[in-house]
């Protein structure tokens, strides 16, 4: 059984940089594939990484490329996300999610790729 707890959130401003965690407390995390997503007031959830189970592939949003960088730590049980150049846009819940399946990013991109989902952390980045 997959259960997701993320934390790392808070308010920083613009500029700053937050690294999200989501921690797996079950023991097939590492057959897992792994997305970040975030969801605005009034927005819907909108992709925003993923990363395949051993670490080597890793998917972006062009809104967060060469800002954010997934990762993971098997070992751990936990993927990282590092949020670097935040912008007040950025400011969002951010859910992380997990799927055994896998597929090109138009496919990982979906909410409804993923059938495991953490309850969030709210992340305010202020101008």
């Amino acid at each position: 059984q997959v259960e997701l707890v993320e934390s790392g959130g808070g308010l920083v401003q613009a500029g700053g940089s937050l690294r999200l965690s989501c921690a797996d407390s079950g023991r097939t995390f590492y057959t897992y594939n792994m997305g970040w997503f975030r969801q605005a007031p009034g927005k819907e959830r909108e992709f925003v990484a993923a990363i395949y189970w051993s670490g080597g592939v890793t998917y972006y949003a062009d809104s967060v490329k060469g800002r954010f960088t997934i990762s993971r730590d098997n070992a751990k049980n936990t993927v990282y996300l590092q949020m670097d150049n935040l912008k007040p846009e950025d400011t969002a819940v951010y859910y992380c999610a997990a799927s055994q399946s896998w597929g090109k990013i138009s496919i990982v991109a979906r909410t409804a790729f993923y059938n495991h989902w953490g309850q969030g952390t709210q992340v305010t980045v202020s101008s």
